[in-house]
């Protein structure tokens, strides 16, 4: 593949609903464009994009692909990212790495949640978009039903640039709005037709409009707008690229890609009117703390972000990266900056889907890929060491469903912390922790099939089989009395014996532990009181009823006794841990459980739903705010044992428009009937 130019690439992130056709799309270009002999299929997993074998067996997309594509001397980077909610990961690089987006309708299914999430993911990004209305050719489409189910849910700033000849079995062509000329399809091939009579009205009414949009972008254009005369075709072209670049104006365009009926329409848009990486705002970094402005523009230091990771227990490691300025040869120094370190180059290429073609530079704009970065990550900045910048990181979303990992196999615990590591470096909104707690090694992600691939890929890429199960709540132990006691310790053998004892009250309190000492007279020498203490702290870890840690206790060391011989910080150690026991039993000990704070982003329609189920998690509502398009944000709070699987009901209750974020906030008393579950749970665990 040559070598191009900023202003010929075009970086375009294909997002849309699952199933929207996104994948079959790249591969319709692919055949186009020539690169191709014959489209691959989703369902027969023969398709550039989907390579992986998860996405073979799945027959969906998981990651984002890099296809790239050249036409008519314009190299076009196809994003192929994937529609299922799970790997909202992949999306947020893709746009991250793009000018624009295209996103993908189904016309016989309208606009679906993944349409609107794609549309608000691209507005997060300031992403200029266009819409195509694939699956034109499917039974029962009526695309004046699915044209204004699109505007009635994003505006009139949605136009069609193209119109169909014919719908669903007669679907055969379209009409070029602009340029007023009909084309009918066989395949890739096209010929000019006549325009149907029925669509000259319609074209004439969107030209008035588009027009309008035009005109919005000069002043001059609008005062020759209101007085009636004509714009030039250079007029209609740069306000057109403005009104698109400014958000204004999104083209709707129309077709199969399953048939390749006008799938040459999208090249031809973003190739005339889409921007290109030059219509980018400056690029903003940081030296030190002080913001670094850097040009897209060739001459600039080199500077670079990589937008994804590729792990492969046999290839190795590919990163994926965007060039933001300069460019990058292969005889050049890498340095992370994220890092502070530098990296060395592991050849210098372009991939297309798995394949990868050597090049002997990126230059500014463009999308490369390098092997074997030993300390990059997604996220992390790439540049010239003599001109560093960092670039802030893309921001995911926080993992809201969490599993324990448990080997099936004994001795696998270190490989599958391992290798559950090398997967979090491929996917930034997967995590691994080990609660230190509960002993658990937990994953999280965005749901149960991103977690679902996890385990497949440690068993087929790294050859570790595991369960997942639920996590253990990290529940707490606390007293709601006061009781003073006695711990004594003695114990005589043949030699030198061990004896002590004390006196100590406990109480609740507002901090984790408090030691307190009231003794009078001497009763028990100062110099064991820090015995007391460790004892009492060691003691902590374990309460009287499930054995789970105690907390906000105060212990008052007021009496005791010593030998003068026997006495030593042992015995007094061991005498406040009896006295802990026996002082934690009679200070009414309850259970305590963790309360997580919520805050639930939902479609207004679904808060019924939302407070209803609250109610049947011991949840409580505390306060709700509206926001834009419709939304209501929830503020709540539960137990966290009845939120472990709150991403996937959620998701269920709000046909997956809904979105939370959750943290900790305090420990509150477990009512009494589910306390004794619980301990009984933990003392029958015990005894196994």
């Amino acid at each position: 593949m040559k070598v191009y130019q900023t202003e010929q690439i075009r970086n375009i992130a294909l997002i849309g609903h699952g199933s929207s056709g996104k994948t079959t799309l790249t591969e319709a270009l692919l055949f186009s464009t020539g690169v191709t002999t014959r489209p691959g299929r989703v369902d027969d997993g023969n398709t550039m994009s989907d390579f992986d074998k998860e996405e073979i067996a799945r027959k969906v997309s998981i990651a984002t692909s890099v296809i790239p594509i050249e036409w008519q001397d314009v190299k076009f980077n196809l994003l192929d990212t994937p529609g299922y909610f799970d790997f909202v990961g992949d999306v947020y690089s893709a746009l991250m790495a793009s000018e624009s987006a295209l996103i993908l309708v189904d016309a016989s299914a309208g606009v679906e949640v993944g349409t609107e999430k794609s549309w608000k993911y691209a507005q997060e990004y300031k992403l200029p978009r266009a819409i195509f209305v694939n699956k034109m050719d499917k039974e029962n489409v009526n695309f004046n039903k699915v044209l204004d189910d699109i505007r009635s849910n994003f505006g009139d700033k949605v136009l069609p640039f193209t119109l169909p000849i014919g719908e669903a079995v007669n679907f055969k062509g379209i009409v070029d709005v602009i340029e007023e000329v009909a084309y009918e399809y066989d395949g890739k091939n096209s010929k000019k037709v006549d325009i149907p009579a029925d669509i000259h009205s319609q074209i004439e009414e969107i030209k008035d409009q588009l027009m309008e949009k035009v005109a919005e972008t000069d002043e001059e254009l609008m005062e020759k707008y209101f007085e009636g005369e004509a714009f030039t075709d250079e007029e209609i072209n740069k306000g057109i690229k403005l009104a698109i670049k400014n958000g204004d104006l999104v083209p709707l365009l129309v077709g199969s890609a399953e048939k390749i009926i006008a799938v040459d329409t999208i090249l031809k848009l973003f190739k005339n009117f889409m921007p290109s990486p030059l219509d980018r705002d400056v690029n903003i970094g940081f030296k030190d703390d002080e913001k670094v402005e850097r040009k897209l523009d060739v001459n600039q230091p080199f500077s670079a972000i990589v937008f994804k990771t590729i792990v492969d227990p046999f290839v190795g490691k590919l990163s994926l990266f965007k060039v933001l300025s300069g460019k990058l040869t292969k005889e050049q120094e890498l340095y992370n900056s994220s890092k502070g370190k530098s990296e060395k180059l592991g050849g210098l290429f372009v991939l297309r889907g798995k394949n990868q073609m050597e090049v002997p530079q990126i230059v500014a704009g463009d999308i490369g890929a390098t092997a074997k970065l030993q300390l990059t990550q997604t996220c992390d900045t790439l540049c010239d060491k003599s001109k560093p910048i960092v670039y802030e990181r893309i921001k995911y979303p926080e993992p809201t469903l969490f599993f324990a990992v448990e080997p099936k196999a004994k001795g696998d615990d270190e490989k599958i912390s391992a290798s559950l590591n090398r997967l979090t470096e491929e996917d930034p909104t997967f995590v691994v922790s080990r609660n230190a707690e509960t002993k658990q090694l937990l994953i999280g992600g965005q749901g149960n099939m991103q977690l679902a691939v996890v385990v497949n890929k440690l068993k087929n890429n790294f050859g570790v089989d595991v369960n997942l199960k639920k996590p253990k709540v990290a529940y707490r132990e606390t007293i709601r009395g006061t009781a003073s006691v006695q711990g004594k310790h003695k114990k005589q053998t043949g030699g030198a014996g061990q004896y002590g004892d004390v006196h100590i009250r406990f109480e609740p309190c507002e901090e984790d532990f408090i030691f307190a000492e009231e003794v009078f007279g001497g009763a028990v020498p100062k110099n064991f009181f820090p015995a007391v203490e460790k004892g009492l702290r060691e003691s902590l870890e374990h309460g009287v009823l499930a054995g789970y840690p105690v907390v906000n206790v105060k212990a008052t060391l007021f009496d005791g006794s010593y030998h003068p011989v026997d006495s030593n910080e042992m015995a007094f150690k061991i005498a406040a841990s009896l006295a802990f026991k026996k002082g934690m039993e009679q200070a009414k000990p309850v259970l305590l459980e963790p309360i997580m704070r919520l805050e639930i982003l939902v479609p207004e329609d679904y808060t019924g739903d939302i407070m209803g189920d609250m109610n049947k998690r011991r949840g409580r509502i505390l306060g709700m705010e509206p926001k834009e398009d419709g939304y209501q944000l929830v503020i709540a709070e539960a137990p966290q044992a009845e939120l472990f699987e709150y991403a996937i009901d959620l998701r269920s209750m709000t046909q997956a428009r809904g979105s939370f974020k959750m943290e900790f906030a305090r420990y509150e008393e477990v009512p009494s009937n589910i306390a004794e579950k619980i301990i009984e749970e933990a003392k029958a665990e015990k005894a196994v």
